[in-house]
């Protein structure tokens, strides 16, 4: 069990949890909210020309996760993600393993991140997309083309999300 005050990730947050929090931040700092919420419905619209905080779409959390690498991960998974084979099945504080070369930690493993996008709204109707693999994820999972799908309500130990901005003009 990490030490209590430890710098943990957020985990155990939904989707529409992650979405909420990006709008009270971005109003927290003085910013345009990226997102409106319908009353009436689950239903959420995002604000193009907002500057404030939302959650990475999946090509933009892969192309951060890569950071201009070509293969399935920036390095070797030991030095940059928990997964099931080191983390003793449980989550470890962020930033503990080697960030990719853009500075950003923990792109693979730990935990899974929210992305915008819808999965495919044909098959699996409002779920969301989820990437990075988490902390109980076999070495496969954790990668920068791994994808996984869920409800927006779901919230379990292993996923997370991170923020992104857009640059208004």
């Amino acid at each position: 069990m990490p030490p209590p005050g430890a710098q943990l990730p957020v985990e155990c947050v939904s989707w529409w949890d992650a979405a909420r929090f990006c709008n009270a931040l971005s109003q927290r700092s003085g910013l345009t909210p990226a997102y409106h919420f319908r009353a009436e419905a689950e239903d959420v619209e995002w604000d193009a020309s907002a500057d404030g905080y939302r959650l990475p779409t999946e090509a933009e959390w892969e192309h951060a996760c890569r950071a201009g690498t070509t293969g399935p991960r920036y390095g070797e998974l030991d030095e940059i993600g928990w997964y099931r084979g080191n983390s003793h099945e449980r989550i470890h504080e962020a930033g503990g393993k080697h960030p990719n070369s853009w500075g950003l930690y923990d792109m693979l493993g730990n935990v899974w991140d929210w992305c915008w996008d819808v999965y495919d709204a044909e098959v699996y109707g409002a779920y969301r997309v989820l990437r990075g693999g988490g902390w109980f994820d076999e070495h496969w999972s954790c990668r920068a083309s791994a994808r996984r799908r869920s409800h927006p309500t779901f919230q379990v130990d292993d996923v997370g999300f991170r923020v992104a901005r857009s640059i208004v003009r």
